[in-house]
């Protein structure tokens, strides 16, 4: 069993909580590069050997080639090296609508209580607003895989009562079925939030739930970096921080030159002997 680390920045806490959701035997389809690729790559590499994966632009069941190059994570041949085929984004989207992809794994802008995901506008939009790159294919992962697992920040700003522009749907207004009615495969919709200080899911009426923190961090402080306040757990869980062994092939083989992990603004983690503490830079 690897030991846990003693020195790590929050956005490798985030990247290795999620690699240890990965579940074997299971189908992803992962948005984009950086943290969800990260994920994935450790979990079925350390945890499920027969995980399997669809990139974001339809490359299925790759093996990288690895050291892993971050800017070539999409439509490259290291990234798409020994593929079991080279397909496109609607060639993934059309695995998921009958039912293929067990889980997507995305990045959010904004999120809010039912699970909606803005990577579009912040604003009024065409009016008053700021764009950014839009979801790529993030609206159907979050469409049609089965479970979707977010990643984001913890700040104020992500986490709303309502997204300014929905690019990809949670659960929508969170009335029964509301999904269903829109098209969208029964069964399907969000299932965790992870963010570097805390771990969410989703309770019986489809709202945003808080069940884990990270060990430096209060609830109190969780919910004070939520502008609308998420629902808490009548039992709130403290998350695993990451191993060496998670770490070593984070920083040595998938994200060599810090491109992703390695610049992170809240500063590192360090263990000073009793508990985990927040350092500084």
């Amino acid at each position: 069993m690897s030991e846990k680390a003693s020195h790590f920045n929050q956005r490798e806490m985030q990247t290795c909580a999620v690699a240890r959701m990965i579940e074997d035997g299971k189908t992803y389809w992962v948005a984009g590069a950086g943290s969800p690729l990260y994920a994935i790559l450790i979990g079925k590499k350390l945890y499920a050997p027969n995980a399997q994966y669809i990139t974001e632009d339809g490359v299925i069941a790759p093996e990288p080639l690895l050291p892993f190059d971050p800017i070539m994570s999409m439509v490259s041949s290291r990234a798409g090296y020994r593929a079991l085929g080279w397909a496109t984004m609607n060639a993934a989207g059309n695995h998921a609508q009958v039912g293929l992809m067990d889980c997507g794994i995305l990045n959010a802008l904004q999120i809010d209580q039912y699970g909606n995901i803005n990577s579009t506008a912040i604003g009024t939009y065409g009016e008053k607003m700021r764009r950014f790159g839009g979801p790529g294919g993030a609206d159907s992962i979050a469409s049609l895989c089965w479970q979707t697992i977010v990643m984001t920040d913890q700040e104020k700003r992500k986490f709303v009562e309502r997204v300014d522009f929905i690019s990809s749907p949670g659960f929508l207004d969170g009335s029964p079925g509301a999904r269903e009615k829109a098209g969208l495969p029964r069964g399907t919709g969000p299932w965790r939030v992870v963010t570097p200080w805390a771990t969410y899911d989703y309770d019986d009426e489809r709202r945003l739930r808080l069940i884990a923190i990270a060990p430096w961090v209060t609830v109190d402080e969780v919910l004070a970096e939520c502008e609308h306040k998420p629902v808490v757990a009548g039992k709130v869980e403290t998350m695993e921080v990451p191993t060496d062994q998670e770490l070593d092939m984070l920083r040595s083989q998938l994200d060599v030159a810090g491109q992703m992990s390695g610049i992170e603004r809240s500063g590192w983690i360090i263990w000073d002997g009793e508990k985990y503490t927040r350092g500084e830079g």
